[in-house]
């Protein structure tokens, strides 16, 4: 059945009048009159009962009308959706973030002025470390990810499209009571100066690419790091650096996490780094995605 067909019924229905339902359609009256013809024979039904003077709606026309009426507006409702989902304003988007990523301002931000823009779209947000989020972009399960890594991880997959969205220097985070607790704040650390001291970190199941980072800037400052406790979240590992267990080095965004017997220095440039990245695969890109990605990159630091 051609919606056509009744988008016609229902306007004559209405006005009872093929000249001025024909106007109103912005057809002339004799195409009018064949589309209604075509619509009663494949009902196999007349629906307007007509004579010389006017137009009436048979008792099979009456009960038609509203099933014509919902059908258009179902219709409508259809088209308008399509059109929406074209634009990215409706649908959903898998997004798979680090426990450390909120940390960071700006996938807070991001996340909160994208909610605004596009309330219609649902937000599935997934809490997991990078390594599995970029295994669960590739298979399908991810549209999105926030990865926590120095270096750019399409350079670990090409399938892989990134932006960086912000890049935070490490900081050393000490006990007060340290022997470095009490230098001044702006001095720098050399990494060497800790190799007989103890370490806090995340266990490398939680954070693979901070933990391997974190391993090679020791090795390049001549040892392997004495880690004598490993944690997942990191406000127990700045809870257990302020009990005095081990210093930690962790992103700046980590400092928000307070602890009165905590205190922060720099280390030595050049002063190691750690990036969240925005993820996507390119070729499963969908209005809603591209539209998180645009964003993305008017939202990050310039």
């Amino acid at each position: 059945m051609d919606l056509r067909h009744l988008r016609y019924f229902a306007v004559l229905a209405e006005e009872l009048h093929f000249g001025r339902a024909a106007q109103r359609l912005g057809i002339s009256q004799p195409p009018l009159s064949q589309q209604i013809h075509a619509l009663e024979r494949e009902l196999d039904a007349e629906l307007f009962a007509r004579t010389s003077r006017r137009v009436e709606l048979t008792a099979a026309g009456r009960i038609f009308l509203p099933e014509a009426r919902a059908v258009l507006a179902r219709a409508e409702l259809a088209l308008t959706i399509g059109r929406r989902a074209g634009r990215g304003e409706i649908g959903e988007l898998r997004i798979g973030f680090t426990a450390s990523a909120p940390l960071a301002t700006i996938m807070p931000t991001l996340i909160h002025s994208f909610r605004e823009q596009r309330p219609d779209v649902h937000l599935t947000l997934r809490e997991m470390n990078s390594h599995v989020q970029m295994q669960e972009l590739l298979d399908g399960g991810l549209d999105l990810a926030f990865l926590r890594m120095p270096d750019d991880p399409a350079l670990a997959d090409p399938r892989l499209a990134t932006l960086e969205m912000q890049r935070e220097e490490l900081l050393l985070f000490l006990p007060r009571s340290h022997r470095l607790g009490g230098s001044p704040a702006r001095q720098r650390v050399a990494l060497a100066e800790l190799e007989r001291d103890a370490f806090v970190h995340f266990s490398r199941e939680a954070a693979t690419s901070t933990y391997d980072q974190f391993i090679e800037l020791c090795r390049q400052a001549g040892f392997r790091p004495r880690i004598v406790q490993e944690a997942r979240e990191p406000a127990t590992i700045i809870g257990l650096v302020a009990a005095g267990v081990g210093l930690t080095v962790m992103a700046s965004s980590f400092a928000n996490i307070r602890f009165d017997n905590v205190v922060t220095r720099r280390l030595t440039e050049p002063a190691p780094s750690l990036a969240t990245w925005l993820a996507h695969r390119p070729d499963r890109a969908s209005p809603a995605i591209e539209a998180f990605l645009a964003l993305g990159a008017a939202t990050r630091p310039a």
